[in-house]
Parts: C-alpha cells; structure tokens; sequence
C-alpha cells in the first residue's frame, strides 16, 4: 500500500509509523518510524527540495501480476522513487540511506534479509542514486527513526522484535 499522506498545517504529525507494505513521502517535516527484522527500509532525501520519503518491504521480488504491492522490494522502491520524481525531485539531488536484512538462522533457512538488502542496491545502482548510509545485515532487528527534514537517521538494534518496539505508535 502507499500512503502517500499530504499533511496540512492543522494536521501536522510529527511521527509517522511505517508499517510493512507501506510508502510514504509527506508534505511536511516528519519523523517516520519503523521495525525491522529481515525486511529493508530505504530513506531517500532530496537534498535541494529538502524532503525525503521512505518504504519498508520484506520480500525482495515479486513478477506476478496482482500481487506487485509494496511488501516486494523491487515495487516498493521503485515506487518510492517515482513518488520523490513526482513531487519534484531530480536523481541527482537524491540520497539513499538502506536499513535492515537481519538473517537469523536459527529462525529460517533462507536468506531473505541478503536478498532484499541486494534488491535495494540493484535498483538504487540503476536509477545512479548514492547510497550514503546503510546498517544491514547481521542478526539484530532494527527500529529506524528517519527525519524527513534534516536527513537523519537514529538506529536501535534489538536482539528480538517484540510488540513493545513499536511503541508509542501503538
């Protein structure tokens, strides 16, 4: 899903919770939120128009017609990329910063955390937008607090998720 919130002065929030599947790219300063675990975030900033937008996926690909949501990694960023376009961004005055791909393997057999953190890179690598942060991988979860304005980012690892993490978007 996209929520593509257009925030007016009387309803200004100044933080936003990210769910997985979800977009965003607000009109207006906000913090944005979210947990991850083996799904990627990736931050885009617009350092001229001073914006930025962020999604949170947790599957690295999807080709099947009717099921290309934002929960995909090759959708959801490249949504995300056509959302900051939309609203005027040019690529060269784009920054990327990549969250996320833990990998316990106690918990799966597979990868996925490496497959969206690649997914994310590939793309990111086409479109020429740098990638001037990222903390992927390993096997902590991640709670990601990104500000819209300013371009910063504050990580907090975690050793499990657990429903008091998204606290206090609850």
């Amino acid at each position: 899903m996209v929520a593509d919130n257009h925030f007016n002065e009387d309803s200004l929030t100044t933080h936003y919770l990210l769910e997985p599947g979800y977009i965003i790219v607000p009109d207006h300063s906000v913090c944005i939120s979210t947990v991850i675990g083996s799904g990627v975030s990736i931050c885009i900033f617009d350092r001229e128009k001073r914006i930025g937008g962020m999604n949170h996926f947790i599957f690295p690909y999807t080709a099947t017609r009717g099921k290309t949501t934002a929960l995909y990694g090759n959708i959801a960023t490249i949504t995300l990329l056509k959302m900051m376009l939309t609203r005027g961004s040019l690529i060269k005055s784009l920054d990327a910063q990549i969250y996320g791909g833990a990998y316990h393997p106690e918990k799966n057999n597979k990868d996925v955390g490496m497959e969206n953190i690649e997914i994310a890179r590939k793309i990111l690598l086409k479109n020429q937008i740098p990638i001037t942060s990222q903390d992927v991988g390993g096997e902590k979860g991640r709670k990601v607090i990104f500000n819209t304005n300013i371009n910063e980012v504050a990580i907090l690892k975690v050793d499990r998720l657990r429903d008091k993490d998204w606290y206090p978007y609850q």
